[in-house]
């Protein structure tokens, strides 16, 4: 029998809790089931996560598995708005006294759930929006632009903006994460490399130099993030300035 996601989602709201339940009692719960499906996706990524896969972390037949959660595009949404129900926000998200370390904190909190469940970046389905644990952080999050006198659309999008960038930012240093050691690789392949350069492209020499001497790396993801997050805070700063 097709169970609604948005029930399955609100499973455990006081509505749903009093409906009762009728029939012999499932071996696991369908909380059990997602949890065991972010384990999952944590060990191994969002492919990891099959309904085969889970059924044996489990101990249960596939069909089982069926009975809780409708198929795996709806498994993914669950897991996404379970993570989103767990977060312990920073407490300056709330009680900073500046809209910069209010929002600030929004963007270091979604950075550090994208650090711990990269899977995250995979879930794109726009259902996830009705789920209670994505509502409750929405809500939280929105808070951030408190006091701004921003019109509703406006804060949503300014929202949108700052969850957008760490998104973005959360691939970057994920993908450096999983890139492997370069200063071993780099070793070998900076005299190899200034040999077939020569004099050209300058600019590009001398701001890689200077850049990968600070670094340590090609790229660093904790300075890229240090400097871009005060860059997207002062583009939030003219929206705020005009009102």
């Amino acid at each position: 029998m097709t169970k609604n996601l948005v029930d399955l989602l609100w499973r455990e709201s006081a509505t749903a809790r009093t409906g009762g339940r009728r029939g012999p009692q499932a071996r696991v719960s369908t909380s059990a089931v997602v949890d065991a499906a972010i384990a999952i996706a944590d060990a191994g990524g969002a492919a990891a996560v099959t309904i085969r896969a889970l059924a044996q972390e489990l101990g249960i037949t596939t069909m089982s598995v069926y009975t809780h959660v409708n198929s795996r595009a709806d498994l993914l949404v669950l897991m996404a708005d379970a993570v989103h129900a767990r977060i312990e926000p920073d407490e300056s998200e709330a009680f900073a006294s500046s809209w910069r370390d209010r929002v600030r904190a929004v963007a270091e909190t979604n950075l550090a759930l994208l650090r711990a469940h990269p899977w995250l970046l995979d879930v794109t389905d726009p259902r996830l929006a009705v789920g209670p644990g994505t509502i409750a952080k929405y809500d939280r999050e929105l808070h951030a632009f408190d006091g701004l006198d921003l019109a509703d659309v406006d804060r949503d999008a300014a929202l949108s903006f700052v969850l957008d960038f760490a998104r973005a930012a959360g691939a970057r240093a994920n993908a450096e994460a999983t890139a492997g050691e370069f200063g071993g690789f780099w070793a070998d392949a900076a005299p190899r490399l200034a040999a077939h350069l020569g004099d050209a492209f300058p600019l590009a020499q001398a701001v890689g130099a200077a850049a990968g001497e600070s670094m340590g790396a090609p790229y660093d993801a904790r300075a890229a993030w240090a400097f871009a997050v005060e860059r997207m805070l002062d583009g939030l700063a003219g929206l705020v300035e005009r009102r």
